[in-house]
């Protein structure tokens, strides 16, 4: 009778675990891997030479809130992964581009950053005006965390 009740009870804990694993497995999926920069190949980046400090001329500072600020709501606007839809207008594609907005920053109060993307002038435009396309985010330069988005 205890072997019985041994095998019974290490079967129901198999039984067990393979419901957790096929519970977990969906999960998974939920784990994508963040997608990365594109890179230049090898050859390519090979061939760049860095020059031995930043050229002078056009040469900006941007401070490290305001950098880090624009990251996290470009992001979040246009996030590296995004895809146009189907049967996009010219235009549409553009949009979908993140080198298509110009960036605005403000101090809003303490501890916020507000961050404005607005279409860069005839960027795109090929049918015409674009309609306003503008967003402004309230970044929480504390927490590093999205307040608020206005559209």
């Amino acid at each position: 009778m205890g072997r019985e009740r041994s095998v019974f009870q290490h079967g129901r804990m198999k039984q067990g675990l393979l419901l957790l694993l096929a519970l977990t497995l969906p999960a998974c999926v939920l784990f994508r891997r963040p997608v990365r920069p594109v890179y230049a190949p090898p050859e390519e980046a090979a061939r760049f030479q860095f020059p031995l400090d930043l050229p002078a001329k056009g040469r900006m500072l941007t401070p490290a809130t305001v950098a880090v600020a624009t990251q996290l709501a470009m992001d979040d606007f246009r996030p590296l992964d995004l895809q146009p839809h189907k049967d996009a207008t010219p235009d549409e594609l553009c949009l979908y581009r993140r080198d298509s907005f110009d960036v605005w920053t403000s101090p809003a109060s303490e501890g916020v950053l507000l961050v404005h993307f607005a279409p860069r002038d005839h960027a795109c435009d090929s049918d015409g005006p674009v309609m306003d396309a503008s967003v402004t985010y309230a970044i929480d330069v504390r927490q590093w965390r999205i307040l608020a988005v206005q559209r």
